[in-house]
C-alpha cells in the first residue's frame, strides 16, 4: 500500500507544478491586459512588417527548397537524439543484439530519407 501512495505522490508533485505554471502564465497575461494602454488608431491597426507600409496583395511565392532543408535538418536531429540513448542501452548486458538490429533498421529509414534528398538534388551546392 505504501508503494502505491509513493507512486501517486510523485505524480501529484508534477500536477502541482503544472498548475503553478498555468497560473503563473494566466496571471502574467491578465496583468498585461490590465496594465497596457488601449488607444486604437488607424495607424496601429495596419499590418506592420519591417517598417514598410503594406502595398498590394498578401500572397507571395515561397521557395519550396527551404522546406526540404528543414526536412533534412529534422532527419539529422532525430538521428542524433536517438543515437545517444541507444549507445547507453547497447552497453548493457542482454540488450546488445536486439538494440543493434533496431538501430540498423532506424539508420536504414534515415538512409532512405537521405537517398531521397540526394535523388531530388537537394544536396548539390549551387
Amino acid at each position: 500500500m505504501y508503494l502505491a501512495a509513493s507512486y501517486y505522490e510523485s505524480y501529484s508533485v508534477v500536477g502541482l507544478l503544472a498548475v503553478v505554471g498555468v497560473l503563473f502564465v494566466a496571471v502574467a497575461f491578465g496583468a498585461g491586459r490590465l496594465l497596457r494602454p488601449v488607444v486604437p488608431t488607424p495607424e496601429k491597426l495596419l499590418t506592420y512588417e519591417c517598417g514598410v507600409d503594406p502595398v498590394g496583395e498578401g500572397w507571395a511565392h515561397t521557395q519550396v527548397r527551404y522546406y526540404v532543408y528543414a526536412f533534412l535538418y529534422v532527419i539529422f536531429a532525430v538521428d542524433s537524439i536517438f543515437l545517444f540513448p541507444w549507445a547507453t542501452v547497447f552497453a548493457e548486458s542482454g540488450y546488445g543484439a536486439t538494440t543493434l538490429v533496431e538501430m540498423f533498421i532506424f539508420l536504414g529509414f534515415l538512409a532512405v530519407g537521405l537517398l531521397y534528398a540526394y535523388k531530388k538534388g537537394v544536396l548539390t551546392w549551387t
